[in-house]
């Protein structure tokens, strides 16, 4: 039964791990850095539920829906987004491998990824293997939506420095209010929120794919992988 309940809670961050991992075509990050951030991401649940305990037992206003947006907002997107986006300045944006826009998204997903892992480990452990397959196909992703909109951003912020001010605010504030009106929904009880709720997740699809497919084909070391295929081709020809 433990076995089935790891499985189910950490299959969901596995497939997406590797499916960002081939995404990363031209100049893969090293497997050590990745694991890294995993590692890091997981180490973010501890702040979080520490911030997340203190918020919770400040709010005082009345319950329904303003005490789901308090939750949504500022309980969780806020804390939550605020912890991995520090992560991601402290531990990889001046790191050398950081040297293409898509490494942003790889390092912000992976970071996010991890913490997906021990949050999902938790309530999956409590709440049983339906809670896995739910959370497989709505919280995890999630996650990792979330950690495209960060990466992307911060992508865009170094290697723009025009802009850097900008995209590095982009970078929190996008996920940070896409997490809160993700949870907001979810937590309002409210049957047109939930009807809101599918075509906004749709649209978080949507665009995290565009992002991703972006700076992937926008890769620099797309052109010198052609070129070496291309030299490699007239080798074998003039042989």
């Amino acid at each position: 039964m433990i076995d089935s309940l790891l499985l189910i809670s950490l299959a969901p961050v596995f497939i997406i791990a590797f499916y960002i991992y081939n995404r990363d075509k031209y100049e893969k990050e090293p497997v050590s850095l990745l694991l890294k951030a995993l590692f890091i991401g997981s180490l973010c649940i501890l702040p979080v539920m520490l911030i997340e305990w203190g918020l919770t037992s400040l709010y005082k206003g009345p319950e329904g829906i303003n005490e789901a947006a308090y939750t949504a907002f500022l309980v969780a997107g806020l804390t939550e987004e605020g912890i991995k986006y520090l992560a991601f300045c402290l531990f990889f944006w001046n790191n050398i491998n950081f040297n293409e826009k898509f490494d942003g998204i790889v390092y912000a997903v992976y970071i996010a990824l991890g913490f997906a892992a021990v949050e999902n480990i938790l309530y999956v452990f409590e709440g049983g293997f339906s809670i896995g397959i739910a959370r497989a196909l709505t919280a995890v992703p999630a996650h990792a939506l979330f950690g495209v909109m960060m990466g992307y951003n911060f992508g865009l912020a170094r290697f723009n420095p025009k802009y850097r001010t900008i995209n590095l605010l982009a970078a929190f504030i996008i996920p940070f209010i896409s997490h809160g009106a993700y949870d907001f929904l979810l937590l309002g009880n409210n049957q047109i929120l939930l009807l809101v709720f599918v075509p906004l997740f749709i649209l978080y699809w949507i665009t995290g794919f565009r992002k991703i497919s972006k700076l992937s084909d926008a890769s620099p070391f797309k052109s010198v992988q052609s070129d070496d295929q291309e030299y490699s081709e007239s080798d074998e020809l003039e042989v």
